[in-house]
């Protein structure tokens, strides 16, 4: 009896219907600055069919959802995550002691985990193994439960860089190469695009500076040149990939705008002239706040990071908040993004709270990571908010995340593309 409980938590079976009619007491749709109060939504065949005012009747055909005591959204998009991994005690030795078997089983959990709290569409950026291309897969074909993901697989970085997979592993005394997702120069960054493709990644995620996690001292400093940015993104366009560049620091943060990459992760020292930059150039800014008070309290704690990562983490932490803030002020695009993995997954909603106490209102935060990620990711046709001909991607949440935005962490109600994954 045990075991089999265990099973129904971990991997909940789905409720799916040809047609549902869903009662909403408060309808945010994604797009409106005021919600609306008592809608019916009809969905049909993943699609929504019609949002009609009253709660109407519903017809033979139809699976009525009683949502009148809560208040109903698009489904959830996180713009940061990477599903194939979490932060915990042993982190730094996982990748030497584990086999990518362990780490995909695993991956199976941090899906569930982030459907279950509402976010139905996700970017995964950065992945080993390609295992994210996997588990993408394996959801779109149905085998397991998880978010709609948009995956970048391998990160590129230069040799030493962030994403370099072997200044975790001291084994590796050789330099690595573009199939690893290493590439010094820009001949080398066309390859690492190319294989990214092959290895059929939707997007290209680059490591334009330093980061806090990696096993190294430098945080900020920019590790591609101009010129290896340039073609990274060339090269990314013509596979109709997008780029999205972690940066912390401006030089590097600076030179990947310049070179038209379409997010910023992170964005934590970011100058008002690279604010202006990418106000003038539609780049978004993807926050994370949430990693960075992750790492800021896990600075504090003996022993819970290595000792080269503890003065980056008490030091960017803090600063994100500060840059949102301006960055916010500034008119600088904003989507939603957690980083989580980093932070434990199925939290993503608490970087809400973040950005309300930063400066945005709540409803301008729920934006983000509705129709504003989409246009992120230029799916705003088909996803990012409720209206009649999108996908049927649907959640709602006990109470008003109007008044109060951490009712963002209290979801009861997951459809997604017209299935149901989550009742109150």
């Amino acid at each position: 009896m045990r075991m089999l409980a265990l099973f129904l938590v971990v991997v909940p079976l789905s409720t799916a219907a040809d047609d549902y009619l869903i009662h909403a007491g408060q309808l945010i749709d994604g797009i409106s600055d005021t919600p609306t109060q008592e809608m019916s939504i009809l969905v049909s065949d993943g699609l929504i069919t019609g949002i009609e005012q009253g709660f109407i009747a519903a017809t033979e055909s139809q699976a009525v959802v009683d949502l009148r005591a809560y208040t109903v959204l698009p489904g959830l998009m996180d713009m940061h995550v990477h599903l194939n991994d979490e932060q915990r005690p042993g982190y730094y030795f996982d990748r030497v002691r584990l086999q990518p078997s362990d780490f995909a089983f695993r991956s199976v959990g941090y899906a569930h985990r982030t459907l279950q709290a509402g976010f139905t569409t996700v970017r995964n950026l950065g992945d080993h193994n390609n295992l994210t291309v996997a588990l993408r897969n394996a959801i779109n074909a149905g085998y397991i439960e998880g978010p709609r993901i948009y995956t970048a697989a391998k990160s590129i970085a230069t040799t030493g860089g962030h994403a370099d997979p072997s200044s975790a592993n001291s084994s590796i005394k050789r330099a690595l190469g573009p199939y690893e997702g290493v590439a010094d120069g820009p001949w080398a960054g066309a390859q690492a695009v190319r294989q990214r493709y092959k290895d059929g990644a939707d997007l290209i995620k680059i490591t334009a500076t330093g980061g806090v996690l990696s096993n190294a001292k430098h945080g900020l400093n920019p590790q591609f040149t101009a010129e290896e940015l340039d073609m990274i993104v060339r090269i990314a366009n013509d596979y109709g990939f997008h780029v999205a560049a972690h940066a912390h620091g401006g030089e590097g943060m600076k030179r990947a705008v310049v070179a038209g990459v379409r997010s910023i992760e992170h964005g934590t020292f970011m100058t008002d002239e690279i604010m202006r930059l990418m106000k003038r150039k539609g780049t978004y800014l993807v926050p994370t706040m949430l990693a960075g008070q992750w790492v800021y309290e896990q600075a504090q704690i003996p022993g819970a990071l290595p000792e080269l990562i503890v003065p980056k983490a008490l030091t960017v932490g803090p600063a994100m908040a500060k840059t949102f803030g301006r960055v916010f002020a500034a008119g600088v695009k904003i989507a939603f993004g957690t980083d989580s993995g980093v932070s434990e997954h199925g939290r993503n909603a608490e970087e809400f709270a973040l950005m309300v106490n930063s400066g945005m209102s709540a409803m301008q935060a729920i934006q983000s990571a509705t129709i504003e990620a989409a246009r992120l990711m230029q799916i705003e046709d088909t996803l990012g908010s409720i209206n009649v001909g999108k996908i049927a991607d649907i959640v709602a949440v006990e109470g008003d995340p109007l008044q109060d935005i951490n009712a963002m962490n209290r979801v009861r109600f997951v459809m997604k593309q017209g299935n149901v994954y989550r009742q109150p």
